[in-house]
């Protein structure tokens, strides 16, 4: 590749050429033109300097801006990136169900959007709801509905001190988790595998069997309010 031209060379071909294009007497000195009258020679010596000007002005914006691989872009806080996982236990697959007939299965959702409304232990994990709902074919906005309504959107004692953002049980209580990201995973697999594949097609159905009313596990109620508040929480996202 060509490199910028050089206005000193340019400079010189121009003299060059005007040598050569202007007509010489028999002395050998160039022939003038009357006044007012522009030769050949002229007009060419007023082009070149219009092209030299062009190109010494080129040259110092090129001088002046930054070079390509000098450029930095400031990426957004929590920006999405499904590389970042952050997963520390494995969690297999579960493929969907010919039984599951609902609307809940996968959906593209608007990450910024989704992103600005988590907060909390939940700040930040947007790109997770979104990556586990792709590994279970589940919708994210249901993942982040349940978490937020499980954790008062990341502000409740099990998500800070356990990691557990779905109320998910274990042989002890509630389950602790390494991660957040852990957390999500293992609550999307759960619903595919015993309950959308089982057949239930609603966030109801759902709430049912995931929070039943009157378990002995909630003593205050608050089973009572989870298809309501997930179901809010599932339409504002």
């Amino acid at each position: 590749m060509m490199g910028p031209i050089n206005s000193n060379w340019l400079f010189q071909s121009a003299m060059s050429s005007l040598q050569q294009s202007t007509p010489m007497n028999g002395s050998g000195a160039a022939n003038n033109q009357g006044p007012g009258m522009a030769g050949p020679g002229s007009f060419l010596m007023l082009l070149m300097a219009a092209m030299m000007e062009n190109v010494q002005q080129t040259q110092m914006l090129t001088q002046q801006a930054p070079a390509a691989n000098g450029l930095s872009f400031m990426a957004p806080r929590n920006s999405y990136n499904p590389a970042v996982a952050n997963l520390t236990m494995e969690h297999k697959d579960v493929a969907t169900s010919s039984a599951d007939k609902s609307d809940l299965k996968f959906r593209p959702v608007q990450f910024l959007k989704l992103d600005e409304q988590l907060a909390g232990k939940l700040s930040g994990a947007a790109v997770h709801f979104i990556e586990a709902g792709k590994k279970y074919d589940i919708d994210p906005k249901l993942l982040s509905a349940i978490a937020v309504h499980e954790t008062g959107n990341g502000s409740s004692r099990a998500a800070n001190e356990k990691n557990n953002i779905a109320g998910m049980m274990g042989k002890n209580g509630l389950r602790s988790y390494e991660t957040v990201a852990d957390s999500i995973y293992d609550m999307a697999r759960n619903l595919r595998q015993n309950y959308l594949n089982q057949g239930k097609e609603s966030i109801a159905q759902i709430g049912a069997k995931y929070a039943p009313v009157g378990a002995a596990n909630d003593p205050t109620g608050l089973n009572n309010h989870w298809t309501t508040g997930v179901q809010r929480f599932y339409n504002t996202l």
